[in-house]
């Protein structure tokens, strides 16, 4: 099976990700270790990728498309692939389709982890860390005993300044502008599958999974 994952900064992308890779032994490909590899590698789009990055630049989308290429190639990927952070762009999307194409393949699903905005920055706003020993707490999910006060060592809590809310709503929706394009041009195709990531963790899987064995 072929899969991009999609979904917001905390709708459970990483979660649902790990557990589709774990149940169905497909690899999970992330922009970010595609890249990684590439430069421990020294290819030569690695080494392009490196230039851009190293001058804290955008890496174009033909070398990114291009180091995509090499890694569906590779043998771990005939079964199946989850792919995680790409495409980010509707040119990256039909790179990917003419990369299906080459390899005689084509792409099964993409699933969009959906949740509703002000949810996503109660979850994303909640974040609370100990200025003492690090451990990390939710204002709903897992709340200090006491108010401001860590369980483990009595620390003062804190919010990140990544956490605040100004700071993810601008993320939120800079999130939205870039994925709202991928998610129309895989509805055209009739390849999006949109999954209800309000539920338990459990349940968000088990809707996916129940997508997942349609293919067998």
């Amino acid at each position: 099976m072929n899969l991009i994952l999609m979904g917001l900064p905390g709708a459970g992308k990483g979660t649902q990700a790990e557990r589709i890779v774990q149940k169905y032994q497909i690899p999970h490909i992330s922009t970010g270790d595609m890249f990684r590899q590439a430069i421990k590698d020294e290819t030569a789009l690695g080494l392009q990728a490196k230039s851009y990055m190293d001058k804290g630049e955008l890496v174009p989308d033909e070398v990114t498309i291009g180091i995509v290429r090499e890694r569906l190639a590779k043998d771990d990927c005939k079964k199946g692939f989850l792919l995680d952070g790409f495409p980010r762009t509707v040119q990256q999307a039909e790179g990917l389709d003419q990369i299906l194409s080459d390899l005689d393949n084509k792409l099964d699903f993409c699933i969009n982890i959906d949740v509703d905005k002000e949810i996503l920055l109660e979850r994303l706003t909640g974040r609370r860390i100990c200025k003492s020993c690090g451990a990390t707490y939710h204002l709903v999910f897992n709340p200090p005993t006491v108010e401001n006060t860590c369980d483990k060592c009595g620390g003062e809590l804190y919010q990140r300044a990544d956490d605040n809310a100004e700071t993810v709503q601008n993320r939120l929706d800079v999130n939205l502008k870039q994925m709202n394009p991928l998610l129309d041009f895989y509805a055209a195709k009739g390849a999006l599958k949109t999954i209800n990531g309000i539920q338990e963790i459990d349940q968000v899987f088990k809707d996916i999974d129940s997508l997942l064995t349609s293919l067998k």
